[in-house]
């Protein structure tokens, strides 16, 4: 864990590289507490969080500025059940998925607890006001600090930057799908003016039902990507890089010491 190890009460496992992105291998409970302690502690600038699935493992294999960007995040999260069964295959197994959209439940709790301010920012317009209203409805007490949709085109940082400065926010969620939302951030990392920025993709759109999760069942068995495509039968064309995934892990897997 790059950043984060050095001041966690606990031992971290070494993190799981696959296909050359670093994914640490930490429970839902672990990663609050690493949470908990980034917010509690002084940094020079903003800690980074990603959240990985196989789509962006094949992305970061063209993208090498994107697979950078996770593998220097101070926490990296396995937020897709094929990031667990790679790891798992490659014999350094991860306990449990962690997803975006339950961490940023965890974090809104976090947040109200200890008296931590969040931002909301991306998604449609509207959007982050809807997720905004449901976290204060999940989380009696959490702070939203501020939304705003915006972009992550580059003309629009300094407005933005200047907006979640505005507000005084601790936590900046931004959801502008990866690799747009992990790139911004990483891009204005010295710049951020908050302890934690976490890319959260779809959450806003879950947290405000625009989008409805796939059942608990089928998430507990690792099937919540099944459901996603039944319901937004759009996606198979995103879906195609999970067949190279599944290839290449095994080829690597069956070749650790090929380069």
């Amino acid at each position: 864990m790059a950043q984060m190890r050095n001041f966690l009460p606990f031992d971290v496992p070494s993190p799981v590289y696959v296909l050359g992105v670093r994914v640490d291998r930490l429970t839902q409970s672990q990663v609050l507490i690493a949470l908990k302690e980034v917010l509690s502690s002084s940094h020079a600038s903003c800690q980074q969080i990603v959240t990985v699935n196989p789509e962006f493992v094949m992305a970061a294999q063209q993208n090498t500025v994107f697979r950078q960007c996770i593998n220097q995040a101070a926490l990296v999260l396995a937020d897709g059940i094929g990031i667990v069964l790679a790891a798992r295959f490659l014999r350094q197994p991860i306990a449990e998925r962690v997803t975006g959209v339950d961490t940023l439940v965890e974090l809104a709790r976090l947040a109200a607890e200890h008296g931590y301010r969040l931002y909301l920012l991306g998604a449609a317009p509207g959007v982050a006001e809807s997720a905004g209203a449901r976290l204060q409805e999940l989380v009696p007490g959490v702070q939203i600090a501020g939304t705003y949709a915006g972009s992550p085109a580059p003309e629009e940082e300094n407005e933005i930057l200047e907006r979640i400065r505005s507000a005084q926010a601790d936590i900046v969620c931004v959801a502008y799908g990866a690799p747009a939302q992990d790139l911004w951030i990483f891009r204005n990392l010295q710049r951020i003016p908050a302890s934690l920025a976490m890319g959260v993709g779809g959450s806003f759109d879950f947290l405000a039902g625009r989008q409805r999760r796939a059942p608990l069942w089928m998430r507990r068995i690792g099937l919540e990507w099944l459901y996603r495509l039944y319901r937004e039968p759009w996606r198979w064309r995103r879906m195609l890089a999970l067949p190279q995934f599944v290839l290449q892990v095994i080829r690597k897997g069956s070749n650790p010491h090929e380069a």
